[in-house]
């Protein structure tokens, strides 16, 4: 493990101090037995986000204790974020993450399980300190951050991670090999699909409550770089998916997950263009209801991309929620499902001779399936044995960290932001086309207009809509005072 440390690592002091010394010693087994770790060979780890999913994120990264948890940041330790401290009692606790990793010198590394909108302050705020950083997906909140973050991981030269564990399942590699083979042939189309929003989505901004705030739970520090706004139930400790100033809707929950799967096995970069439409709810006749500030109930969109050394040919991708799914394909038995489990949601892989079908890729079996025109099959397990948590995603992200930035444990992570940072901004432009699709204006007849329902081009180097300059507000977002990225 590397640290930014001009007095060198725990480790390299005390092997400089045995030489010069000439003292004999004592080996670690003897002084503290079998298994005995000494500190200085542990990782220092903290979590940004105990509770929830950060309660299994720093579970899983402590590798059943072998890890050293130095410290938990949580904004409320009276909800879920309590199991963590039960579990890691010698941890120091915090409500804000800067005071944390100002304070705790003993830090290298962080897991970030906070919402969406607050991955990237806390993870730039972390590797401007020499943090390695493990961060939920989606990676960040919108596409500028998670520029800032692939970029600021290299410069800092720190082992990061994303949390889209279903990238170091196993099974993927025998989509990996059907891609490779060529059984496919030409690979032209995916489809890919989900059953959420399973949380409220879709209707007016709920009101605030201000007294049914529980007493524990630091409201500003929640809203982080979100406008100031009394506390509001209904958005806490979950329901905030669905609204834009915190969550990042369907496709931030499960498109990394889902669109992972294609985008890893065929070697996809940036989208060229970004095209969709929505569903609407109508409680007055003829009047959609319009609510700009939350995501939509269901979602189209279409994404192309152009041919890679893998791929061989420019791509189309589609996505759909709201529990839409594409159309069952005549190579599949029609009573069998696609994708996961009653087809609720999945990917399927299209080529000129045949179809792969997978399930989500998170912890659920990936349930991978080969059909080909000529009659042949070919279908992996559908179980599978998981004795490793999340397919040892947090286990290979801590064993980086250890062997250093570069290292072949690091550059055998699966999901570091050199990967995932263009994967998750490829997922972002879904939901920049959304908000897109619902820009309005009036125009000089007096009527309401919808001015951004079009095919928006993307130049994904230069990180710019070029048809569209309305549209580019949402390739970032407004922070408040004191949490800029």
């Amino acid at each position: 493990m590397k640290r930014k440390n001009k007095k060198g690592s725990r480790r390299s002091f005390l092997k400089k101090s045995a030489i010069a010394s000439s003292f004999y010693i004592v080996p670690r087994h003897v002084l503290g037995g079998v298994g005995y770790l000494a500190p200085s060979d542990q990782l220092g780890l903290a979590a940004i986000g105990a509770g929830g999913k950060g309660r299994s994120d720093i579970k899983n990264a402590s590798v059943d204790g072998t890890e050293r948890v130095v410290a938990l940041c949580d904004v409320d330790f009276s909800g879920s974020a309590a199991a963590s401290v039960e579990a890691f009692p010698k941890a120091k606790l915090y409500a804000d993450y800067r005071e944390m990793l100002d304070k705790e010198k003993d830090i290298d590394a962080v897991t970030i399980s906070t919402p969406d909108h607050v991955h990237a302050p806390a993870a730039v705020y972390a590797m401007q300190r020499g943090k390695h950083v493990y961060v939920q997906k989606p990676m960040t909140h919108n596409i500028r951050e998670a520029r800032i973050l692939t970029e600021m991981a290299r410069d800092q030269k720190v082992v990061s991670q994303m949390g889209n564990q279903g990238g170091s399942n196993p099974l993927l590699g025998m989509v990996q090999k059907w891609v490779d083979s060529g059984v496919l042939g030409k690979i032209s189309k995916v489809q890919v699909w989900t059953n959420r929003p399973v949380w409220p989505q879709g209707f007016a901004f709920p009101t605030a409550d201000p007294s049914a705030k529980p007493e524990a739970l630091d409201w500003n520090l929640w809203l982080g770089p979100s406008p100031t706004i009394p506390y509001t139930p209904e958005i806490h400790p979950f329901n905030w998916r669905g609204w834009w100033n915190y969550g990042t809707g369907a496709l931030g929950d499960v498109g990394c997950h889902l669109i992972d799967i294609p985008f890893r096995t065929l070697g996809l970069k940036y989208p060229n263009d970004a095209e969709c439409s929505i569903g609407s709810v109508y409680t007055q006749m003829w009047n959609a209801d319009y609510h700009p500030e939350g995501c939509p109930p269901s979602s189209f969109i279409t994404l192309h991309f152009d041919a890679t050394d893998k791929s061989k040919s420019p791509i189309e991708m589609t996505w759909s929620d709201g529990g839409i799914r594409p159309a069952h394909p005549e190579i599949i038995p029609a009573d069998a499902d696609i994708g996961g489990n009653n087809s609720a949601n999945g990917v399927l892989i299209i080529g000129e001779k045949g179809i792969i079908s997978t399930n989500i890729n998170d912890s659920s079996p990936l349930m991978p399936k080969l059909y080909l025109s000529d009659g042949t099959t070919e279908f992996g397990p559908e179980t599978e044995p998981n004795d490793i948590p999340e397919y040892g995603h947090h286990r290979k992200w801590v064993a980086a960290c250890k062997a250093g930035f570069g290292s072949a444990e690091h550059k055998a992570l699966t999901s570091s932001f050199d990967y995932a940072g263009p994967m998750t901004e490829t997922v972002l432009m879904g939901n920049l086309a959304i908000r897109s699709y619902l820009l309005r204006r009036e125009n000089n007849m007096g009527k309401v207009e919808f001015f951004g329902r079009r095919k928006l081009l993307w130049d994904g180097d230069n990180m710019r809509i070029t048809n569209l300059e309305e549209a580019n507000q949402f390739v970032t977002r407004t922070y408040r005072e004191g949490w800029e990225v």
